[in-house]
């Protein structure tokens, strides 16, 4: 899903066509025309003493650090015609004088135009870096939906891809000899070094749910994952970082396994059989991926009970800790009881539509969900 832009979402295009942050060209003009006018009619009131040199003369410098090249240009051009016509009926005797103010605001202005363009340069080059990190982080997750047979699995991922924010959600459903096997992951911290250890344990994931038979086996291969790219982080100066993961395994039975190292808890939403909704699990979380030497007790399997036809919702913290203009947290549990009817395949848009909606535009995390439709046992859809 792509963010909308609002009207007030101005954007200018830096080098090689990447888009930056930039003012509108109404404000532009306004700030040129208003400060002149203002300053005019304040030199009027107050006596000719009162000149437009010193004031004017910082407008290009201000709209250099928001503005656009071309803004920049026509900024200072107004400013110094401004100044030059402000100075044309001085006396005589002050002509050197006058021809230092008008050299000064050219330069200085100058100097404008140039921190403009080095400012919006800078800007692609790190818009540029993030959208590729972004794609990147696209590319090796698995497009939806996801089918084993056990499972349908529909979803979505949206980075967000301001500043350095661009975070290390991760997602993925195998399917393996011993069922189907979910994983979804939030890394903590932001920025390249968390994609790399999403990666790390995303590629121990892929391997370990085909290859190990119990579920424990699975979560200490990753932990195993997540501490060695740890130590090679720690060799190239880089911070070490743990990951909040959700695993679970799917079978042939009504009942599946979890082991929640310290992630979010599921919700179920739905079903035919008339099953209890919301938190499935009980116990309290086990410690992140690459804490485990610091737990008291070794991570344990939970179990809970999965219907046939039901639906199952796996998120990351960017959904829980959305927060509205005012402050206040999304409500996923009271706003998923009013979720009964909608289709799984349709639960992960309206969820967005509704973060959207409550962040007013502006999400602050990644956001990653999965929902997970049980299969009925023949393998067929519900």
């Amino acid at each position: 899903m792509v963010r909308r832009r609002g009207p007030g979402d101005r954007r200018a295009v830096g080098s090689r066509g990447v888009p930056v942050a930039s003012l509108s060209w109404p404000v532009v003009l306004c700030w040129l025309i208003g400060t002149t006018v203002v300053l005019a009619v304040t030199g009027v009131v107050l006596g000719r003493e009162t000149r437009l040199a010193p004031f004017l003369i910082v407008l290009p410098a201000l709209i250099a650090g928001r503005g656009t090249v071309r803004q920049t240009t026509v900024a200072s051009v107004w400013v110094t015609l401004v100044i030059v016509g402000s100075l044309l009926d001085t006396p005589m005797g002050t002509v050197g004088a006058n021809v230092a103010v008008v050299v000064f605001a050219l330069v200085f202005n100058g100097l404008g135009i140039a921190r403009a363009a080095q400012r919006i340069h800078r800007e692609g080059e790190i818009a540029r870096l993030r959208s590729a990190a972004a794609a990147l982080q696209r590319q090796l997750l698995r497009p939806f939906p996801l089918v084993t047979d056990q499972l349908l699995v529909h979803g979505l991922y949206q980075p967000v891809e301001e500043d350095s924010r661009v975070g290390g959600d991760v997602y993925e459903v195998v399917t393996s000899p011993y069922g189907s096997r979910v994983f979804i992951g939030d890394v903590q911290g932001k920025g390249l070094s968390a994609i790399s250890a999403a990666f790390a344990v995303l590629s121990a994931f892929r391997e370990a749910a085909i290859a190990e038979p119990t579920l424990t086996a699975v979560v200490d291969a990753l932990e195993e994952a997540v501490l060695r790219h740890n130590s090679f982080a720690s060799q190239v100066g880089e911070r070490e970082r743990f990951v909040t993961a959700l695993v679970l395994g799917v079978g042939s039975d009504r009942d599946v396994q979890a082991i929640n190292c310290g992630h979010v808890p599921p919700l179920l939403l739905h079903g035919d059989q008339g099953e209890r909704r919301g938190p499935v699990l009980r116990a309290e979380p086990c410690v992140p991926l690459g804490l485990d030497t610091l737990a008291a007790e070794p991570r344990t399997v939970e179990w809970f009970e999965f219907p046939y036809g039901s639906t199952l919702l796996l998120y990351t913290d960017g959904v829980t800790e959305a927060r509205a203009p005012s402050g206040a947290f999304y409500p996923l549990e009271q706003r998923v009881a009013a979720w009964s009817h909608v289709p799984a395949g349709d639960i992960p848009a309206t969820l967005y539509r509704e973060l959207h909606q409550h962040t007013a535009g502006t999400p602050s995390d990644d956001t990653a969900v999965l929902v997970l439709r049980r299969r009925s046992s023949s393998g067929a859809p519900d």
